[in-house]
């Protein structure tokens, strides 16, 4: 195996790793968003006329939503992308990853425009180069 992928491979594996811990992370601070703003399972989401933070509590949930929506496509290409070019990939992968982290964090502020901050500008260059 070590002869079709190479030794920096290691470095790939790592950075899908790092990224399901962040993952885990969001999900937690949805589970936490939960007992904050009293929004019960099975809702998915809040109603806004049922709920005064309907729309905080929804910004926390679509963060990590959209980050488990791009995960496939993200552990797809960092994968395929690692077999010939281990090191470029684990490098755009994590980098791709930490601007996830902004991502998230600037849209759970509760206002949706701040997910559109540096975070989301340097994970479209990163997602681009992950892509190529």
């Amino acid at each position: 195996m070590e002869m079709i992928m190479g030794k920096e491979y290691g470095y790939v594996a790592i950075v899908v790793v790092v990224y399901c811990c962040l993952n885990m992370w969001m999900g937690f601070q949805v589970v936490k968003a939960r007992k904050k703003y009293k929004v019960n399972f099975p809702n998915l989401y809040a109603l806004e006329s049922e709920n005064k933070n309907a729309k905080i509590f929804n910004c926390v949930q679509r963060g990590h939503q959209n980050s488990l929506e791009m995960m496939p496509v993200f552990f797809i290409l960092i994968v395929l992308g690692g077999m010939g070019h281990p090191c470029v990939s684990a490098a755009l992968g994590l980098f791709y990853t930490v601007t996830r982290y902004f991502y998230f964090t600037g849209y759970s502020t509760g206002d949706p425009q701040n997910r559109l901050t540096i975070g989301y500008f340097i994970f479209s260059i990163s997602f681009l180069g992950i892509c190529l």
